[in-house]
Formats: C-alpha cells, sequence, structure tokens
C-alpha cells in the first residue's frame, strides 16, 4: 500500500495563490480530486493526505468536504489560527471530522524566524498537543533552531518535518541543517516527510545524487520507521512529473532499506496520522 503523505489542492485564483509565480504557470490552475485520483492511479499509489495551501479555515473546510467524498484522500492537514482566543471553539467545530488530522502554518513565511516560540503560538501547539491533533512543520532551514527549542518544550506533540526542511540543496548538507534535523530526530515523536526536495533544487538540473547526501542523513537520523513519502503535487511539477519525483524515494528506498519499504511507502504516514485505510480499495 502507497500512501502520498503530501499534496495540495485548489481552485486556482491568482489573488489568492500569489506564491505561484510568472516561472510556475505550469501549476497556475485548478487542481481538483479528479485531477489527483488519475495521478495517483497512473502511479501506483492507493490514499493521500490533502495538506493546506492557503491560510484559510474556508480551504480547510474545502479539503473536509472533498475528503468525504474522495475515499483516496485519507487524511486532511488544514490550517487554523493558533494564535487566536477562541481556538478550543474553532477546533470544536470540527469535532466529528475524522479525516482532520493536524494543522499546519506557514512558518516559512513569518519575518520572525523564531515565530514558533511566540507565546500566543506556542499556546495554540500546546492546545493540539492536549486535543490529539498532530502538527506539521513548514519551515527553511536557517529557521530550525526554534523547531528543535519548540519540540524541547513540547516533546508530547505528534510533528513531521515538511520537505526535509526546505535546504539550500548545496552538493555537501550544511552543518547547521545537519545538526538541527538530528537533535529533531532526537524526540521520538518526531517525523520526516521525503517530499518538496526537487523544488529546492535547480528545477531543470536535479537526480538522485542531488538530494542522495541528505537522504543519507535522514535515514541515520530517523530510521525508515520515521520517514514518509510524499509527492507535493502538484508544485513539483513545475520541476519534474510524479513519476519522477516518486523514483527518487524508490531510489532511496533500494540503496538504503528495501526491506523497510512498506514503512516509508505508507506504514509510517499511517500511524503518524492515524488513517484509517484498507489495503484495497
Amino acid at each position: 500500500m502507497i500512501i502520498d503523505a503530501h499534496h495540495h489542492l485548489w481552485r486556482y485564483d491568482p489573488a489568492q495563490y500569489d506564491w505561484i509565480g510568472p516561472e510556475m504557470s505550469a501549476i497556475a490552475r485548478d487542481f481538483g480530486p479528479g485531477d489527483l485520483v488519475a495521478t495517483m492511479i497512473a502511479n501506483g499509489v492507493d490514499y493521500s493526505v490533502a495538506v493546506q495551501a492557503r491560510q484559510s479555515e474556508a480551504e480547510t473546510r474545502w479539503l473536509m468536504e472533498l475528503a468525504r467524498t474522495e475515499a483516496r484522500i485519507a487524511g486532511v492537514v488544514g490550517w487554523v489560527d493558533l494564535e487566536a482566543d477562541d481556538l478550543d471553539a474553532r477546533l470544536n467545530a470540527y469535532a466529528g471530522e475524522p479525516k482532520l488530522t493536524g494543522f499546519r502554518h506557514v512558518l516559512q513565511g513569518e519575518p520572525d524566524d523564531a515565530h514558533v516560540l511566540r507565546p500566543d503560538f506556542m499556546r495554540g501547539l500546546e492546545t493540539l498537543a492536549r486535543r490529539g491533533y498532530r502538527y506539521d512543520v513548514l519551515v527553511f532551514e536557517r529557521q530550525l533552531p526554534g523547531v528543535v527549542r519548540m519540540m524541547e518544550r513540547l516533546p508530547e506533540l505528534p510533528c513531521v518535518i515538511d520537505h526535509i526542511a526546505k535546504p539550500d540543496m548545496s552538493p555537501t548538507p550544511s552543518a547547521h541543517w545537519t545538526d538541527h534535523m538530528r537533535a529533531i530526530a532526537a524526540n521520538s515523536a518526531a517525523c520526516c516527510k521525503l517530499s518538496g526536495m526537487v523544488t529546492e533544487a535547480d528545477w531543470s538540473d536535479w537526480s538522485y545524487d542531488t538530494f542522495a547526501p541528505y537522504l543519507d542523513v535522514l535515514f541515520h537520523a530517523f530510521g525508515p520507521e520515521r520517514l514518509m513519502f510524499g509527492s507535493d503535487w502538484p508544485v513539483c511539477l513545475v520541476a519534474g512529473s510524479y513519476a519522477r519525483v516518486k523514483s527518487v524515494v524508490a531510489q532511496f528506498i533500494d540503496t538504503h532499506c528495501p526491506d523497510d519499504a512498506a514503512a516509508i511507502w505508507g506504514g509510517t504516514a499511517q500511524r503518524f496520522y492515524g488513517l484509517d485505510v484498507s489495503p484495497s480499495l
């Protein structure tokens, strides 16, 4: 069973998705469940986790509506204002939504690299932990020190690092990225998505070897039982096809841990997000 632990869906609007610049024209259109299912079937993927692409509770509700009618969407990572005074009431509105497994905030876009440590934000994360939600961490490499400190303060919050924390993809991983990813991995509740790598590299000139040094660090830090495959579709399309992105993870598994393929392809995501999935649809 293969689970894509990270993809997006959207009804494209240039104002609301202003991060899609002219160089990303390939994804400046709608991507809905029909596009998703066709792509999954073509690539042998069984289930998926839809992740927020816009900081809007309206989008969260829309993703949940899609998940109710599309069996292949096994989970939703939405957005909610974690700094809101009425956060508990907002989360109460989502009671009875079993596919809403967690939340994400676009920390990479915050001007303060330590935004994750702000008292109101930490209070919101504490609320997620108390209520049994997971948290997707979207940051750049430079923001990792704050993430490490957050996890030290909230070891009970299940966290997953999106897009391997967006390193600069130099030929050799920096000590800064390596040391902080190892520190995060020391928390047994932390996982990491093998996703979003191709868009951090040169879009027109990358291969498996571009990512191999980073994947080696992650394998030894997290182990296969805390790594999960994510396509970051359709964002990945600006740098490569779904099949080509998936082939990077396939080569990593063949190189490092062929006997643990099931964990990375789906087992880790199923366990981390608590997905209710069956071997066959």
